[in-house]
């Protein structure tokens, strides 16, 4: 053993000292840094120099600098991250839907309808007076335009949601590119057993956890690896890497397969996305995303778009609201035209109708349109009762296929309506049917008019549980389908005058103003786009409807302050095995600093001894 032999022990020491300061003052730069973990320098003695008195040591040697990191811990905080990312944007879209429907303020649709409802009654109380017809119409717009603005609310939220998805899609494929690119980093790092890239692992690691906030994963990085003899919570995985999206394939080492997002497939211009294979075939994966930004996103906006239709989504909670909007405003219609379809006129027309064919069954053209009937009643100019026919409503009724049975068939058909023997005074006599469909356009329209129209003869329909005056509009208050477009009858906004609340056209009679009054507290069936049927009042129903945003805004609150808490758990728990302790890290550089000090004494003691020595000679 030679004096050179034990400055070389000294000189280990001084270099091994000098790297554990260095990362130590690389943990205490990062001690801000939420990503970063912790490194620390692990060391072994030097092979000894075997003589025969025994081993001689010849110093220290770094095995490794290694990370402490817990993937057990870590996968849970990326599962936190996931959860707590998809209830807090769930959160803030909802508590924004809830501002919609300030009904708890006495504002708002529910109002609207009392005070819809109350003109209706004053409206009864004087039929004749021009005033309470304005009042009447001025209500009815109200309650049709808020209606129409709180649908448009929603849905313009359902497309800014659609909006984000496509950035967050991007910033997906984005984050799985950079994931890549550092594999391929860490492999020319770590080619050599002993090197570790612990930065590159912290980069990947933080890119994992932004990703999990988007979207649920899984992924595998190779064999696991505990190593007790650094620090008892060190687990950490190996040189492989497969991370899959929805059962897809994402990143697949260096390799990276972006998902595809593209809107062409639907009138909506909605996002749908997509796994594309090698070969350029496209698989759908909208509806298996989960979790996250991205998963909350489709759970709000909806995930299944059919092609055909309007080409929005037929799922999803704000277009459940959307649906129940719609739902809600179509029954008002409905049934508000059903029962201004008593009121008795010179001539009947219905609004255009859209796609229905003289041949296309009526209730499978409209889910509202029910098995019944309904009676056609003339009254001559003095308000008497001269004629009725009953028409009946089944599941093979059309327009006018050209058989007894459709509408105009039935309507037209020459029978003893009064039952007196007398084939010149029945409905048929003083009115006549008839269904206009033009295939261009593919609207049509049906009518009652007067065989005579000098004879002062008036039609009116009462109906029987059919629905299907109110569907078509023979007599409208309300023009419209749906909360998208329910508007008063243009007729009745430029003419208030032409208002009534009569069935037979005779003074004192105000039958139509009555049952609109009545209808405020009879329960209705809401058809709503799940299938089921809602029977409820009109507030009745729109109560539902507020109740279940409500809920929905409170559950996921609740929701979001236990992802919050138990985040907060998990991150807490992990800074204390991953992050920086500032006093640790100090204790340490003392310590190192102690070391160095003295390794580079024995290094100057050598050295005097080796002056000693030189001179000797």
């Amino acid at each position: 053993m030679s004096l050179f032999s034990t400055l070389n022990t000294g000189v280990s020491g001084l270099n091994t000292s000098s790297l554990s300061i260095a990362t130590t003052s690389h943990n205490i730069s990062n001690v801000n840094n939420p990503h970063y973990t912790r490194q620390r320098v692990m060391t072994s003695a030097s092979i000894p120099l075997n003589t025969v008195p025994g081993d001689v040591g010849t110093g220290v040697k770094v095995d490794t600098i290694a990370r402490i990191h817990d993937e057990f811990l870590y996968t849970r905080l990326k599962q936190s991250t996931n959860m707590l990312s998809y209830s807090s944007y769930s959160q803030q879209r909802l508590q924004e839907v809830a501002r919609y429907f300030p009904d708890l303020d006495d504002v708002g649709i529910q109002k609207d309808i009392k005070n819809y409802y109350n003109a209706w009654n004053d409206f009864a109380s004087n039929p004749s007076e021009g005033a309470q017809k304005i009042n009447l119409i001025q209500n009815a717009k109200t309650l049709a335009t808020n209606v129409q603005n709180t649908r448009n609310q929603i849905r313009t939220l359902q497309d800014s949601v659609n909006d984000e998805l496509k950035t967050n899609v991007d910033e997906l494929n984005r984050i799985g590119e950079q994931i890549a690119k550092i594999n391929g980093e860490i492999g020319r790092v770590e080619s050599l057993n002993q090197n570790r890239a612990n930065d590159l692992r912290d980069q990947r690691d933080q890119l994992e956890k932004t990703m999990a906030g988007l979207i649920d994963f899984s992924v595998f990085k190779g064999v696991m690896v505990t190593e007790n003899t650094i620090d008892v919570n060190l687990t950490d995985q190996g040189k492989d890497y497969h991370l899959n999206v929805a059962g897809f394939s994402f990143i697949d080492g260096s390799t990276f397969h972006p998902v595809v997002i593209d809107n062409a497939k639907n009138e909506s211009a909605y996002y749908s996305v997509y796994h594309e294979q090698q070969d350029g075939r496209r698989i759908e994966m909208t509806g298996l995303l989960q979790g996250g930004k991205i998963g909350a996103m489709l759970d709000l906006r909806g995930r299944t778009i059919e092609e055909k239709g309007d080409g929005y989504p037929k799922d999803g909670t704000l277009q459940a609201y959307v649906d129940d909007l719609d739902a809600f405003a179509k029954t008002l219609i409905v049934q508000t035209n059903n029962i201004y379809a008593q009121s008795a006129q010179v001539r009947m027309e219905s609004s255009p109708m859209a796609g229905l064919t003289p041949n296309t069954s009526l209730m499978n053209h409209d889910n509202s349109v029910q098995r019944g009937a309904f009676d056609v009643i003339v009254y001559d100019a003095q308000g008497n009762e001269v004629g009725r026919k009953t028409i009946e409503v089944n599941a093979l009724t059309t327009m006018d296929d050209g058989s007894a049975q459709s509408i105009v068939g039935q309507f037209n058909r020459n029978v003893d309506d009064n039952g007196d023997n007398d084939a010149t005074n029945d409905v048929d006599d003083y009115f006549f049917a008839n269904y206009n469909y033009d295939p261009e356009s593919k609207q049509g329209s049906l009518s009652f008019s007067p065989t005579d129209a000098q004879a002062g003869y008036t039609i009116a329909i009462e109906d029987k549980g059919s629905n299907l005056p109110g569907v078509v509009g023979m007599s409208r208050f309300f023009d419209g389908d749906s909360a998208a477009n329910i508007k008063v009858d243009s007729a009745l906004i430029n003419d208030p005058s032409k208002l009534q609340g009569f069935s037979a056209p005779v003074d004192g009679n105000n039958t139509v103003g009555n049952a609109m009054v009545q209808m405020q507290y009879d329960k209705l069936s809401f058809f709503r786009s799940n299938g089921t049927v809602a029977n409820e009042t009109v507030e009745g129903f729109y109560r539902f409807v507020t109740v279940k945003v409500a809920t929905d805004t409170e559950s996921i609150g609740r929701n979001n302050d236990t992802n919050q808490a138990l985040y907060n758990t998990i991150y807490s728990e992990y800074q204390s095995v991953s992050g920086v302790s500032i006093d640790e890290e100090l204790i340490d550089l003392m310590k190192f600093q102690t070391a160095y000090s003295a390794n580079a004494k024995v290094i100057t003691a050598i050295d005097q001894m080796l002056d000693v020595l030189l001179g000797m000679k």
